[in-house]
């Protein structure tokens, strides 16, 4: 009788064991039923994100390039136009230095004339 008993008891753990690996492989089996779910709405998502990303993204580029070279241009323009100040005050500056070399000169040619003039009748 000691055998019957064991052997009814393994039997009721063998089917308490089959019956919750069931169980368990249901309980996973429905996880992962919505983890693939889950995985193509994630996947469609990224599919429209990345048609409205080409859709809009090219005009915006576009202008965007459209700017930088517009703003490439005006520094350029403002590039030659400080050449040319730059020019024009190298310009200035060499005449005002000719005119104050010549004003300086003549105003020392004056001094010293006047000055020999005074000095002679002394």
């Amino acid at each position: 009788m000691d055998v019957e008993i064991s052997q009814a008891l393994l039997n009721n753990g063998l089917t308490f064991l089959s019956v919750s690996t069931g169980i368990v492989v249901l309980i996973v089996g429905g996880f992962l039923v919505k983890l693939l779910f889950d995985a193509s709405k994630l996947v469609q998502n990224a599919a429209q994100t990345t048609e409205i990303l080409n859709t809009e993204l090219k005009p915006v580029l576009t202008e965007l390039n459209k700017t930088i070279k517009s703003f490439n241009g005006i520094v350029q323009n403002t590039g030659e136009g400080m050449s040319n100040v730059k020019l024009g005050l190298e310009s200035v500056l060499s005449k005002t230095k000719l005119l104050s070399g010549n004003i300086l000169s003549g105003f020392l040619k004056g001094f010293l004339t006047v000055y020999s003039f005074f000095s002679k009748k002394n």
